[in-house]
Protein backbone atom coordinates (compact mmCIF):
# COMPACT_ATOMS: atom_id res chain seq x y z
CA UNK A 1 0.00 0.00 0.00
CA UNK A 2 1.29 3.44 -0.89
CA UNK A 3 -0.20 6.89 -1.61
CA UNK A 4 -0.47 7.98 -5.25
CA UNK A 5 -1.55 10.99 -7.28
CA UNK A 6 -3.91 9.68 -10.01
CA UNK A 7 -4.97 11.52 -13.19
CA UNK A 8 -7.52 10.00 -15.64
CA UNK A 9 -7.85 11.49 -19.13
CA UNK A 10 -10.64 10.69 -21.63
CA UNK A 11 -9.64 9.96 -25.22
CA UNK A 12 -12.38 10.83 -27.82
CA UNK A 13 -12.90 10.16 -31.53
CA UNK A 14 -13.69 12.76 -34.21
CA UNK A 15 -17.35 12.81 -33.24
CA UNK A 16 -16.47 13.53 -29.61
CA UNK A 17 -17.41 10.15 -28.28
CA UNK A 18 -15.07 8.62 -25.66
CA UNK A 19 -13.15 5.67 -26.95
CA UNK A 20 -10.91 4.88 -24.01
CA UNK A 21 -9.28 6.34 -20.94
CA UNK A 22 -5.65 6.91 -20.00
CA UNK A 23 -4.70 6.75 -16.34
CA UNK A 24 -1.41 8.18 -15.02
CA UNK A 25 -0.27 7.98 -11.47
CA UNK A 26 2.70 9.22 -9.43
CA UNK A 27 3.99 7.61 -6.25
CA UNK A 28 3.86 10.41 -3.64
CA UNK A 29 5.20 8.42 -0.70
CA UNK A 30 8.15 10.79 -0.22
CA UNK A 31 5.91 13.86 -0.51
CA UNK A 32 3.52 12.53 2.12
CA UNK A 33 6.44 11.63 4.39
CA UNK A 34 7.78 15.17 4.02
CA UNK A 35 4.36 16.61 4.87
CA UNK A 36 4.10 14.41 7.94
CA UNK A 37 7.60 15.40 9.00
CA UNK A 38 6.77 19.10 8.60
CA UNK A 39 3.58 18.59 10.59
CA UNK A 40 5.48 16.73 13.29
CA UNK A 41 8.16 19.41 13.55
CA UNK A 42 5.49 22.10 13.74
CA UNK A 43 3.28 20.47 16.35
CA UNK A 44 5.25 17.81 18.23
CA UNK A 45 8.30 17.76 20.45
CA UNK A 46 11.03 15.83 18.59
CA UNK A 47 12.51 14.32 21.79
CA UNK A 48 9.40 12.95 23.51
CA UNK A 49 7.02 12.97 20.48
CA UNK A 50 4.46 14.70 22.72
CA UNK A 51 2.48 17.74 21.55
CA UNK A 52 4.54 20.92 21.78
CA UNK A 53 3.59 24.38 23.03
CA UNK A 54 1.94 25.34 19.72
CA UNK A 55 -0.31 22.29 19.53
CA UNK A 56 -1.03 22.55 23.23
CA UNK A 57 -2.20 26.13 22.71
CA UNK A 58 -4.53 25.10 19.88
CA UNK A 59 -6.04 22.26 21.90
CA UNK A 60 -6.45 24.50 24.92
CA UNK A 61 -8.42 27.04 22.87
CA UNK A 62 -10.72 24.24 21.71
CA UNK A 63 -11.03 22.93 25.28
CA UNK A 64 -12.01 26.40 26.54
CA UNK A 65 -14.80 26.65 23.97
CA UNK A 66 -15.96 23.12 24.73
CA UNK A 67 -15.90 23.79 28.48
CA UNK A 68 -18.00 26.92 28.05
CA UNK A 69 -20.62 24.95 26.09
CA UNK A 70 -20.74 21.95 28.40
CA UNK A 71 -20.38 24.02 31.59
CA UNK A 72 -17.87 21.47 32.81
CA UNK A 73 -14.51 22.37 34.24
CA UNK A 74 -11.16 21.53 32.75
CA UNK A 75 -7.75 21.72 34.43
CA UNK A 76 -4.17 22.52 33.53
CA UNK A 77 -1.35 20.89 35.46
CA UNK A 78 2.01 22.61 34.93
CA UNK A 79 4.85 20.21 35.81
CA UNK A 80 8.50 21.09 36.36
CA UNK A 81 11.10 18.50 37.34
CA UNK A 82 12.97 19.33 40.55
CA UNK A 83 16.73 19.74 40.25
CA UNK A 84 16.78 18.40 36.69
CA UNK A 85 19.84 20.54 35.98
CA UNK A 86 21.81 18.45 38.48
CA UNK A 87 21.10 15.31 36.44
CA UNK A 88 22.20 17.04 33.24
CA UNK A 89 25.35 18.45 34.80
CA UNK A 90 26.45 15.29 36.59
CA UNK A 91 25.39 12.52 34.19
CA UNK A 92 25.34 14.40 30.89
CA UNK A 93 22.66 15.56 28.47
CA UNK A 94 22.21 12.09 26.98
CA UNK A 95 20.98 10.75 30.32
CA UNK A 96 18.96 13.92 30.80
CA UNK A 97 17.22 13.35 27.47
CA UNK A 98 16.47 9.76 28.40
CA UNK A 99 14.88 10.97 31.63
CA UNK A 100 12.70 13.45 29.76
CA UNK A 101 11.54 10.72 27.41
CA UNK A 102 10.74 8.41 30.33
CA UNK A 103 8.89 11.18 32.17
CA UNK A 104 6.79 11.84 29.06
CA UNK A 105 5.85 8.16 28.80
CA UNK A 106 4.95 8.01 32.50
CA UNK A 107 2.79 11.11 32.27
CA UNK A 108 0.74 9.57 29.46
CA UNK A 109 -0.17 6.71 31.81
CA UNK A 110 -1.55 9.17 34.37
CA UNK A 111 -4.33 10.60 32.21
CA UNK A 112 -7.33 9.46 30.22
CA UNK A 113 -7.21 8.86 26.46
CA UNK A 114 -8.88 12.16 25.61
CA UNK A 115 -6.59 14.28 27.78
CA UNK A 116 -3.43 15.96 26.49
CA UNK A 117 0.16 15.59 27.67
CA UNK A 118 2.54 18.19 26.20
CA UNK A 119 6.16 19.17 26.62
CA UNK A 120 6.65 22.93 26.56
CA UNK A 121 10.45 22.76 26.54
CA UNK A 122 13.31 21.96 28.88
CA UNK A 123 11.93 19.97 31.81
CA UNK A 124 8.47 21.57 31.68
CA UNK A 125 5.38 19.50 30.87
CA UNK A 126 1.66 20.29 30.87
CA UNK A 127 -1.35 18.03 31.35
CA UNK A 128 -4.72 19.26 30.12
CA UNK A 129 -7.73 17.51 31.62
CA UNK A 130 -11.10 18.02 29.95
CA UNK A 131 -14.68 17.17 30.87
CA UNK A 132 -14.33 17.24 34.63
CA UNK A 133 -17.28 17.85 36.95
CA UNK A 134 -19.59 20.83 36.62
CA UNK A 135 -18.89 21.54 40.30
CA UNK A 136 -15.73 23.52 41.01
CA UNK A 137 -14.93 21.73 44.26
CA UNK A 138 -15.37 18.28 42.69
CA UNK A 139 -13.28 19.30 39.68
CA UNK A 140 -10.51 20.48 41.97
CA UNK A 141 -10.59 17.13 43.75
CA UNK A 142 -10.38 15.31 40.40
CA UNK A 143 -7.42 17.42 39.29
CA UNK A 144 -5.75 16.90 42.65
CA UNK A 145 -6.17 13.14 42.28
CA UNK A 146 -4.42 13.21 38.91
CA UNK A 147 -1.70 15.45 40.36
CA UNK A 148 -1.07 13.04 43.21
CA UNK A 149 -0.83 10.18 40.70
CA UNK A 150 1.76 12.19 38.77
CA UNK A 151 3.74 12.84 41.96
CA UNK A 152 3.83 9.14 42.76
CA UNK A 153 4.60 8.04 39.20
CA UNK A 154 7.38 10.52 38.42
CA UNK A 155 9.02 9.91 41.80
CA UNK A 156 9.62 6.22 41.05
CA UNK A 157 13.31 5.33 40.40
CA UNK A 158 14.75 5.48 36.88
CA UNK A 159 17.37 3.25 35.24
CA UNK A 160 18.89 5.33 32.45
CA UNK A 161 21.90 4.07 30.49
CA UNK A 162 23.01 2.06 33.48
CA UNK A 163 22.52 4.92 35.94
CA UNK A 164 20.05 4.72 38.81
CA UNK A 165 18.34 8.11 39.04
CA UNK A 166 15.51 9.78 40.87
CA UNK A 167 13.40 12.79 40.05
CA UNK A 168 10.47 14.57 41.65
CA UNK A 169 8.01 17.05 40.17
CA UNK A 170 6.59 20.36 41.35
CA UNK A 171 3.05 20.79 40.05
CA UNK A 172 0.89 23.88 39.65
CA UNK A 173 -2.83 23.47 38.93
CA UNK A 174 -5.46 25.86 37.63
CA UNK A 175 -9.07 25.14 36.68
CA UNK A 176 -10.89 26.65 33.71
CA UNK A 177 -14.46 26.88 32.49
CA UNK A 178 -14.84 30.36 31.00
CA UNK A 179 -14.07 30.74 27.28
CA UNK A 180 -13.24 34.41 27.97
CA UNK A 181 -9.96 33.29 29.57
CA UNK A 182 -7.03 33.06 27.16
CA UNK A 183 -4.73 30.08 26.90
CA UNK A 184 -1.74 32.27 27.77
CA UNK A 185 -3.45 33.47 30.96
CA UNK A 186 -4.19 29.91 32.04
CA UNK A 187 -0.64 28.75 31.41
CA UNK A 188 0.65 31.72 33.39
CA UNK A 189 -1.62 30.85 36.31
CA UNK A 190 -0.53 27.22 36.32
CA UNK A 191 3.09 28.35 36.09
CA UNK A 192 2.65 30.65 39.10
CA UNK A 193 1.09 27.83 41.07
CA UNK A 194 4.02 25.59 40.15
CA UNK A 195 6.46 28.12 41.60
CA UNK A 196 4.43 28.13 44.80
CA UNK A 197 4.95 24.35 44.90
CA UNK A 198 8.69 24.97 44.51
CA UNK A 199 8.63 27.44 47.40
CA UNK A 200 6.75 24.90 49.52
CA UNK A 201 9.68 22.51 49.30
CA UNK A 202 9.25 20.84 45.89
CA UNK A 203 7.76 17.42 45.16
CA UNK A 204 4.32 18.79 45.91
CA UNK A 205 1.21 20.30 44.31
CA UNK A 206 -0.32 23.76 44.62
CA UNK A 207 -3.47 25.32 43.15
CA UNK A 208 -3.56 28.79 41.66
CA UNK A 209 -5.08 31.42 43.89
CA UNK A 210 -6.22 34.83 42.52
CA UNK A 211 -4.42 36.41 45.48
CA UNK A 212 -1.25 34.82 44.15
CA UNK A 213 -1.67 36.72 40.87
CA UNK A 214 -2.28 39.96 42.74
CA UNK A 215 0.84 39.41 44.81
CA UNK A 216 2.89 38.76 41.67
CA UNK A 217 1.54 41.92 40.03
CA UNK A 218 2.39 43.93 43.16
CA UNK A 219 5.86 42.45 43.24
CA UNK A 220 6.43 43.27 39.57
CA UNK A 221 5.42 46.89 40.17
CA UNK A 222 7.66 47.08 43.22
CA UNK A 223 10.59 45.65 41.26
CA UNK A 224 10.12 48.26 38.53
CA UNK A 225 10.00 51.00 41.16
CA UNK A 226 13.09 49.58 42.87
CA UNK A 227 15.07 49.63 39.62
CA UNK A 228 14.02 53.21 39.10
CA UNK A 229 14.97 54.06 42.70
CA UNK A 230 18.53 52.82 42.14
CA UNK A 231 18.81 55.03 39.05
CA UNK A 232 17.16 58.09 40.61
CA UNK A 233 18.93 58.05 44.00
CA UNK A 234 15.80 57.60 46.14
CA UNK A 235 17.65 56.00 49.04
CA UNK A 236 18.77 57.55 52.29
CA UNK A 237 20.81 56.33 55.23
CA UNK A 238 19.29 56.34 58.70
CA UNK A 239 21.54 55.91 61.73
CA UNK A 240 20.88 53.97 64.93
CA UNK A 241 23.04 54.70 67.95
CA UNK A 242 25.35 52.14 69.54
CA UNK A 243 26.38 52.87 73.14
CA UNK A 244 28.70 51.38 75.75
CA UNK A 245 27.94 50.30 79.31
CA UNK A 246 28.08 53.92 80.48
CA UNK A 247 25.58 55.01 77.86
CA UNK A 248 28.27 56.85 75.90
CA UNK A 249 27.79 56.95 72.13
CA UNK A 250 30.48 54.88 70.39
CA UNK A 251 29.12 54.43 66.90
CA UNK A 252 26.12 53.80 64.70
CA UNK A 253 24.66 51.22 62.39
CA UNK A 254 23.87 52.65 58.95
CA UNK A 255 20.46 51.41 57.78
CA UNK A 256 19.19 52.07 54.27
CA UNK A 257 15.72 53.51 53.76
CA UNK A 258 13.82 53.96 50.51
CA UNK A 259 12.04 57.29 50.15
CA UNK A 260 9.52 56.56 47.40
CA UNK A 261 7.91 59.63 45.74
CA UNK A 262 4.42 58.09 46.06
CA UNK A 263 4.67 55.24 48.57
CA UNK A 264 6.64 57.35 51.04
CA UNK A 265 9.04 55.56 53.39
CA UNK A 266 9.33 51.92 52.28
CA UNK A 267 10.61 49.68 55.13
CA UNK A 268 13.62 47.44 54.40
CA UNK A 269 11.60 44.23 54.89
CA UNK A 270 9.59 45.21 51.79
CA UNK A 271 12.51 45.66 49.41
CA UNK A 272 15.78 44.15 50.68
CA UNK A 273 14.68 40.58 49.87
CA UNK A 274 13.55 41.72 46.41
CA UNK A 275 16.86 43.50 45.88
CA UNK A 276 18.66 40.25 46.73
CA UNK A 277 16.55 38.21 44.28
CA UNK A 278 16.95 40.67 41.40
CA UNK A 279 20.65 41.45 41.90
CA UNK A 280 19.87 45.11 42.65
CA UNK A 281 21.48 44.55 46.05
CA UNK A 282 24.85 45.03 44.32
CA UNK A 283 24.43 48.66 43.21
CA UNK A 284 22.39 49.39 46.34
CA UNK A 285 25.03 47.90 48.64
CA UNK A 286 27.76 49.84 46.88
CA UNK A 287 25.80 53.05 47.35
CA UNK A 288 25.37 52.35 51.08
CA UNK A 289 29.10 51.73 51.49
CA UNK A 290 29.94 54.91 49.58
CA UNK A 291 27.50 57.03 51.61
CA UNK A 292 28.70 55.62 54.95
CA UNK A 293 32.36 56.23 54.12
CA UNK A 294 31.58 59.78 52.98
CA UNK A 295 29.85 60.34 56.31
CA UNK A 296 32.89 59.05 58.20
CA UNK A 297 35.06 61.55 56.36
CA UNK A 298 32.64 64.33 57.19
CA UNK A 299 32.66 63.39 60.89
CA UNK A 300 36.45 63.15 60.98
CA UNK A 301 36.56 66.93 60.54
CA UNK A 302 34.36 67.49 63.62
CA UNK A 303 36.01 66.71 66.99
CA UNK A 304 32.72 65.78 68.70
CA UNK A 305 31.95 63.15 66.02
CA UNK A 306 35.39 61.99 64.91
CA UNK A 307 35.54 58.98 67.27
CA UNK A 308 32.32 57.42 66.01
CA UNK A 309 32.40 54.20 63.99
CA UNK A 310 29.86 53.20 61.34
CA UNK A 311 28.66 49.62 60.87
CA UNK A 312 27.47 48.72 57.37
CA UNK A 313 25.48 45.61 56.49
CA UNK A 314 26.87 43.66 53.54
CA UNK A 315 24.80 40.88 51.96
CA UNK A 316 26.27 37.48 51.16
CA UNK A 317 25.57 38.12 47.46
CA UNK A 318 27.54 41.34 47.61
CA UNK A 319 30.43 39.88 49.61
CA UNK A 320 30.85 36.93 47.22
CA UNK A 321 31.74 39.19 44.30
CA UNK A 322 35.30 38.48 43.18
CA UNK A 323 36.16 42.17 43.22
CA UNK A 324 34.50 42.97 46.57
CA UNK A 325 37.76 43.69 48.42
CA UNK A 326 38.94 45.99 45.64
CA UNK A 327 35.59 47.80 45.65
CA UNK A 328 35.74 48.47 49.40
CA UNK A 329 39.32 49.69 49.29
CA UNK A 330 38.53 51.90 46.30
CA UNK A 331 35.58 53.51 48.14
CA UNK A 332 37.76 54.13 51.21
CA UNK A 333 40.48 55.70 49.06
CA UNK A 334 38.01 57.80 47.08
CA UNK A 335 36.19 59.17 50.14
CA UNK A 336 39.25 59.46 52.39
CA UNK A 337 37.46 57.57 55.18
CA UNK A 338 39.42 56.10 58.07
CA UNK A 339 39.07 52.32 57.58
CA UNK A 340 39.45 51.77 61.33
CA UNK A 341 36.12 53.57 61.79
CA UNK A 342 34.37 51.27 59.31
CA UNK A 343 32.83 48.01 60.46
CA UNK A 344 31.28 45.53 58.05
CA UNK A 345 28.42 43.43 59.41
CA UNK A 346 28.08 39.95 57.92
CA UNK A 347 25.42 37.30 58.54
CA UNK A 348 25.92 33.61 59.24
CA UNK A 349 24.41 32.71 55.85
CA UNK A 350 27.70 33.80 54.31
CA UNK A 351 29.46 30.89 56.01
CA UNK A 352 27.40 28.19 54.28
CA UNK A 353 29.50 28.13 51.09
CA UNK A 354 33.21 28.55 50.34
CA UNK A 355 34.32 29.58 53.81
CA UNK A 356 37.97 29.68 52.74
CA UNK A 357 37.25 32.45 50.24
CA UNK A 358 35.30 34.36 52.91
CA UNK A 359 38.22 34.14 55.33
CA UNK A 360 40.67 35.29 52.65
CA UNK A 361 38.61 38.39 51.82
CA UNK A 362 38.05 39.25 55.46
CA UNK A 363 41.75 38.86 56.22
CA UNK A 364 42.75 41.20 53.41
CA UNK A 365 40.27 43.88 54.47
CA UNK A 366 41.27 43.41 58.10
CA UNK A 367 44.90 44.04 57.14
CA UNK A 368 43.75 47.39 55.73
CA UNK A 369 42.05 48.38 59.00
CA UNK A 370 38.42 47.38 58.31
CA UNK A 371 36.59 45.71 61.22
CA UNK A 372 34.00 42.93 61.14
CA UNK A 373 30.92 42.09 63.17
CA UNK A 374 28.92 38.86 62.83
CA UNK A 375 25.29 39.98 62.75
CA UNK A 376 22.26 37.96 63.89
CA UNK A 377 24.55 35.50 65.63
CA UNK A 378 22.82 32.33 66.78
CA UNK A 379 20.10 32.37 64.11
CA UNK A 380 22.05 30.52 61.41
CA UNK A 381 24.25 27.47 61.04
CA UNK A 382 27.80 28.68 61.49
CA UNK A 383 30.36 26.13 62.59
CA UNK A 384 32.41 27.00 65.67
CA UNK A 385 35.46 25.55 63.95
CA UNK A 386 35.07 28.20 61.24
CA UNK A 387 34.08 30.91 63.69
CA UNK A 388 37.41 30.77 65.52
CA UNK A 389 39.25 31.23 62.22
CA UNK A 390 37.31 34.29 61.10
CA UNK A 391 39.09 37.62 61.68
CA UNK A 392 36.11 39.05 63.56
CA UNK A 393 36.02 41.92 66.02
CA UNK A 394 32.51 41.52 67.35
CA UNK A 395 29.54 39.20 67.79
CA UNK A 396 26.06 40.67 67.72
CA UNK A 397 23.29 39.13 69.83
CA UNK A 398 20.22 39.00 67.64
CA UNK A 399 17.18 40.98 68.75
CA UNK A 400 15.03 37.84 68.54
CA UNK A 401 16.86 36.58 71.64
CA UNK A 402 16.89 39.95 73.40
CA UNK A 403 13.15 40.50 72.98
CA UNK A 404 12.11 37.77 75.45
CA UNK A 405 15.35 37.50 77.38
CA UNK A 406 13.58 38.23 80.69
CA UNK A 407 10.80 35.67 80.27
CA UNK A 408 12.22 32.92 78.06
CA UNK A 409 14.99 30.89 79.73
CA UNK A 410 16.10 29.56 76.33
CA UNK A 411 16.68 33.06 74.96
CA UNK A 412 18.50 34.00 78.15
CA UNK A 413 20.71 30.91 77.86
CA UNK A 414 21.57 31.67 74.23
CA UNK A 415 22.45 35.27 75.08
CA UNK A 416 24.72 34.06 77.89
CA UNK A 417 26.36 31.58 75.52
CA UNK A 418 27.12 34.28 72.95
CA UNK A 419 28.66 36.52 75.61
CA UNK A 420 30.86 33.73 76.97
CA UNK A 421 31.83 32.61 73.47
CA UNK A 422 32.80 36.14 72.45
CA UNK A 423 34.92 36.53 75.55
CA UNK A 424 36.68 33.20 74.95
CA UNK A 425 37.48 34.23 71.37
CA UNK A 426 38.70 37.66 72.39
CA UNK A 427 35.79 39.44 70.69
CA UNK A 428 33.54 42.24 71.86
CA UNK A 429 29.81 41.63 72.00
CA UNK A 430 26.87 43.94 71.36
CA UNK A 431 23.16 43.30 71.82
CA UNK A 432 20.65 44.72 69.35
CA UNK A 433 16.96 45.28 69.93
CA UNK A 434 17.38 46.52 73.53
CA UNK A 435 14.12 48.28 74.31
CA UNK A 436 13.87 48.34 78.11
CA UNK A 437 16.15 49.18 81.01
CA UNK A 438 15.49 45.73 82.46
CA UNK A 439 16.85 44.07 79.31
CA UNK A 440 19.91 46.29 79.41
CA UNK A 441 20.54 45.52 83.09
CA UNK A 442 20.21 41.76 82.53
CA UNK A 443 22.69 41.85 79.65
CA UNK A 444 25.09 43.96 81.71
CA UNK A 445 24.87 41.42 84.52
CA UNK A 446 25.95 38.72 82.05
CA UNK A 447 28.93 40.71 80.83
CA UNK A 448 27.52 42.47 77.74
CA UNK A 449 28.40 46.16 77.85
CA UNK A 450 27.44 47.43 74.39
CA UNK A 451 23.90 48.01 73.21
CA UNK A 452 21.73 49.11 70.32
CA UNK A 453 17.98 49.56 70.35
CA UNK A 454 14.96 51.78 70.91
CA UNK A 455 15.92 52.30 74.56
CA UNK A 456 18.66 54.59 73.27
CA UNK A 457 17.52 55.69 69.81
CA UNK A 458 15.47 54.62 66.84
CA UNK A 459 17.05 54.69 63.37
CA UNK A 460 16.86 58.39 62.40
CA UNK A 461 18.03 60.60 59.51
CA UNK A 462 21.47 62.18 59.74
CA UNK A 463 20.12 65.61 60.72
CA UNK A 464 18.22 64.19 63.70
CA UNK A 465 21.08 61.89 64.65
CA UNK A 466 23.61 64.72 64.86
CA UNK A 467 21.23 66.63 67.15
CA UNK A 468 20.88 63.47 69.26
CA UNK A 469 24.67 63.03 69.37
CA UNK A 470 25.25 66.59 70.56
CA UNK A 471 22.74 66.10 73.37
CA UNK A 472 24.41 62.84 74.42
Amino acid sequence: MFPQWLTITTVKDDSGSPTHYVACFIDITLRKAAEEQINSLAFYDPLTLLPNRRLMGDRLKQALASSARSEKYGALLFIDLDNFKVTNDTLGHTVGDLMLQEVGQRLVTCVREGDTVARLGGDEFVLMLEGLSGNRRESAAQAKSVGEKVLATISQPYLLAGHHCRSTPSIGVTLFTDHMETSDELLKRADLAMYEAKKAGRNTLRFFDPEMQAAVATRAALEADLRNAVLCDQFKLFYQAQVDGEGILTGVEALVRWIHPERGLVPPRDFIGLAEETGLILPLGHWVLQAACAQLTNWSLRPEMSQLAISVNVSAHQFRQKEFVEQVLAVIARTGANPRRLKIELTESLLVDDVEAVIAKMTELKANGVGFSLDDFGTGYSSLSYLKRLPLDQLKIDQSFVRDILVDPNDAAIAKMVIVLAESLGLTVIAEGVETQAQRDFLAGQGCHAYQGYLFSRPIPIEEFEIFARRG
